[in-house]
């Protein structure tokens, strides 16, 4: 996703995510009655469950629903008793089989996660915009990234509504209404039944609907070959009927940034991919094969081609193969992050790669969560403050210092070799050290280690020196240690008098300073020399 603005203030509390379920969800098939007007709703729940343990406080499933009431609970065919309080709904399990079905009946007005709102037109929508756990403001779940499962959407909304959800529109259809939705008496008010299935498991932040005035423009087939099981991915962008005007704009790469990662990643894994104008507080969110953009980005001007592949990467890294814990985040951002910047190198070039490198650079060494905090932070309560500079900008630096410390062939390889390992499931950072391990040869954990555990990076003084006597060239790399000293590979360059450059790899080892002699036998002073030329170290860099 990326931020809409600088500081989201949400109660969303590392701590309740913790708890490991005692149950896997295989299955949500979810029946959602929206009104024409206010904000509530019926909800049907049916869960689709395969116990994971028996005995004690296994026995009882706990599901996450805030602000809503429960109607009532069963468990296969039987009513089942519950408690409801906290935030949390228990239903003892006893003696049911290892897999049990169990329905909840809901309702209430919705506080959060379904964003309600109506227009200064008057016209009312809805969107879900879950992330990080408030899928419980209005959806029965075990709402944690390390649970996903299939989902099957049934919306029942106005007719003047579009709905769309994650997955493929199995039906939609006209159903009777003898009185408006909100049930007050008058004329009847046309209502559509709208059917999606997502076949594909993903997390409960994942999961969301719209219904709004929505109008379609259909990018057509994209990527063709390039989807899982064969065929092309179709395409469309959804926006209010006044923002029709500027689609497709940068959606008219769509085909080929979804080419470019399937290429690369492997197969586009969902059953579409739907762009859509929405409410949702973030500048984009990724939401499987729905991605939902705010209504600011469409109202100003459209959304630029770096936001449609950054949201488009996450298709891959985040939704297809998802971070397990909070922490390990910078495995969905930091992807997304250099993903965005890779696409930015095919389709306009090197220089605007190493310039996109750099912006990314001076966000990390300006941020003062870098300083603090390392991106594996296991300390930060606050799942929000999670949305920053270590796990997005530093996140993707680290990604491509990696690409510079096994290269091309290894890094790309290691990258397919995790997708295809854990695609449809979870992952935490050592599984990448191990797919990006088996594809170089290399010992990682040093690397990841000293970039994703510890806060900071290194504070580097370089100091030329030429020795006409001698014609030697040697190069004094100085580091402040206020992060403690690192160890990294250091490219140099220094153009000879005749205008000839050439370039030296060095590795700087844990040491405050290190002397290196860069070239003899010169005979003349160089005429220009630089440190780290390609952008390839996150490093505040010095020269002297």
């Amino acid at each position: 996703m990326r931020i809409a603005f600088a500081a989201l203030v949400l109660a969303t509390q590392l701590g309740a995510q913790q708890r490991k379920p005692s149950v896997d969800i295989l299955d949500y098939d979810l029946t959602i009655t929206l009104p024409d007007a206010g904000s509530t709703i019926d909800g049907v729940a049916i869960l689709t469950i395969r116990r994971l343990a028996r005995g004690g406080a296994n026995d009882t499933l706990a599901l996450d629903l805030l602000d809503l009431k429960v109607k009532s609970v069963r468990v296969g065919d039987r009513a089942a008793p519950f408690t409801h309080a906290g935030g949390v709904i228990r239903i003892p399990l006893g003696a049911t089989a290892d897999s049990a079905r169990v329905t909840v009946a809901y309702s209430g007005a919705v506080k959060d996660g379904l964003i309600v709102s109506t227009d200064s037109a008057g016209r009312w929508m809805a969107f879900g915009d879950n992330w990080p756990n408030r899928a419980r403001h209005w959806i029965p779940s075990v709402d944690h990234p390390s649970d996903k499962a299939t989902v099957t959407w049934t919306v029942i909304a106005p007719s003047e509504r579009k709905v769309i959800a994650n997955g493929t529109r199995l039906e939609e259809m006209t159903v009777p209404q003898k009185d408006d939705p909100d049930g007050h008496a008058g004329a009847p008010i046309a209502v559509t039944k709208t059917k999606w299935r997502e076949s594909k498991p993903i997390p409960t932040y994942l999961m969301v609907i719209a219904a709004a005035p929505l109008v379609e423009y259909t990018l057509g087939n994209t990527a063709c070959g390039l989807m899982e099981g064969g065929g092309c991915v179709p395409q469309m962008v959804y926006t209010l009927p006044e923002q029709r005007r500027i689609v497709p704009g940068a959606f008219a790469e769509a085909d080929s940034v979804v080419t470019f990662f399937a290429r690369m990643f492997g197969p586009f894994v969902y059953e579409k991919l739907a762009h859509l104008q929405s409410l949702t507080r973030f500048g984009g969110m990724e939401n499987a094969s729905a991605i939902f953009y705010s209504d600011r980005a469409f109202r100003t001007g459209g959304v630029s081609y770096g936001l449609l592949a950054h949201e488009t990467a996450h298709q891959w890294f985040g939704d297809a193969v998802t971070a397990r814990e909070w922490p390990h985040l910078w495995l969905s951002e930091g992807f997304a992050t250099y993903l965005a910047a890779l696409y930015t190198q095919k389709s306009r070039g090197d220089s605007a790669f190493l310039a996109e490198m750099s912006r990314v650079r001076t966000t990390v060494l300006g941020d003062a969560i870098v300083a603090q905090r390392p991106v594996i932070d296991t300390i930060e309560t606050a799942l929000t403050a999670l949305l920053n500079a270590n796990s997005y900008q530093k996140g993707g630096f680290v990604l491509h210092m990696l690409r510079e410390e096994i290269g091309d062939a290894a890094f790309f390889r290691g990258a397919r070799d995790y997708q295809d390992t854990f695609r449809h499931g979870t992952a935490l950072t050592d599984d990448l050290r191990a797919a990006m391990g088996r594809a170089s040869g290399k010992e990682l954990t040093p690397f990841f280690t000293q970039w994703l555990t510890r806060p900071g990076f290194p504070e580097i003084e370089s100091a030329w020196k030429y020795n006409a006597a001698t014609g030697q060239l040697t190069l004094t790399v100085t580091q402040s240690g206020k992060f403690g000293n690192f160890t990294f590979p250091l490219t140099v360059e220094f153009t000879d008098a005749g205008g000839t450059p050439h370039r030296s790899r060095l590795i700087v080892p844990v040491e405050r300073e290190s002397v290196f002699t860069v070239s003899a036998g010169l005979r003349a002073a160089p005429s220009r020399m630089r440190v780290d030329p390609d952008v390839a170290l996150l490093a505040r860099i010095t020269e002297r």
